[in-house]
């Protein structure tokens, strides 16, 4: 039998910062580099071509989950790993991978845990570890679903679920402008989903604000993260209470107009 290929696939834009870093991690032992780009302004397109020819662009933004099955349409090889260009795969990670999928076993796909770092630091507690991300699985059975943000991988009936050792870096907030600008989309996709099938209120806004500090802080132990920590939950809970006052604000200017 062939070995079966392996495909890294990315969806990008303006990643310059990080791309290079990234597609080093996974250049020469991978078949296929896939990147899809949503309209970078920066030096992302030339970092991406010293590493593959196979960079496509759809500026139009149907949200995370649409963009990534786009993506997977240019892949060709049997399996799939996906990146962002804030990650990098360690040395560890890259022998299960290629154990995995040297030896293929059907109907399975693999999680793989991300450790991420906010700030200069990598976050140990604060629920954000372990995280556990199905990121690896064969390119014919199956996707993403359609959601606009935090999009999974569609679960297939009777798929095994396997978890492959070492971690994937993610550095994921250089700074506190850097937060601020990757959570702005977020928050917006998220008001956007949920607009005109979810109820929202200030009271709503604030319980889940406070809940949100004190799950992150006190009871999955951010406080062990240090100041960073304490960090975290406070931007935490500020973005909770943005996302349902955003929702909520939404709900009244559409009664206004009616």
């Amino acid at each position: 039998m062939d070995k079966p290929t392996l495909a890294v696939a990315l969806i990008v834009k303006n990643e310059a910062q990080h791309l290079n870093a990234c597609l080093s991690s996974v250049a020469g032992w991978v078949d296929e580099i896939v990147i899809l780009d949503s309209g970078s302004t920066d030096e992302t397109e030339d970092i991406a071509r010293r590493y593959t020819d196979k960079f496509y662009v759809s500026e139009d933004w149907p949200g995370f989950g649409i963009q990534r099955q786009r993506a997977q349409q240019y892949v060709t090889s049997d399996y799939v790993l996906w990146l962002d260009a804030d990650e990098r795969v360690t040395p560890e990670l890259r022998t299960a991978i290629l154990e995995a999928t040297a030896l293929p076993k059907d109907n399975t796909v693999y999680q793989i845990n991300r450790l991420s770092s906010a700030f200069g630091q990598f976050i140990h507690h604060s629920g954000w570890t372990p995280d556990w991300l199905t990121r690896l699985y064969p390119t014919s059975l199956t996707t993403y679903n359609d959601a606009l943000v935090h999009e999974k991988v569609i679960e297939v009936p009777k798929t095994q679920v396997k978890k492959l050792n070492g971690n994937l870096l993610h550095y994921t907030y250089d700074n506190l402008h850097h937060y601020i600008g990757k959570t702005t989309g977020y928050l917006r996709s998220w008001a956007d989903e949920r607009e005109g099938t979810k109820k929202s209120s200030l009271s709503k806004a604030l319980i889940h604000a406070f809940a949100a500090f004190l799950k992150m802080y006190v009871l999955r132990c951010g406080f062990l993260d240090g100041r960073r920590g304490f960090i975290l939950a406070w931007l935490t809970m500020h973005s909770t209470f943005v996302k349902y006052v955003d929702l909520w604000l939404r709900e009244q200017k559409h009664k206004e107009n009616m």
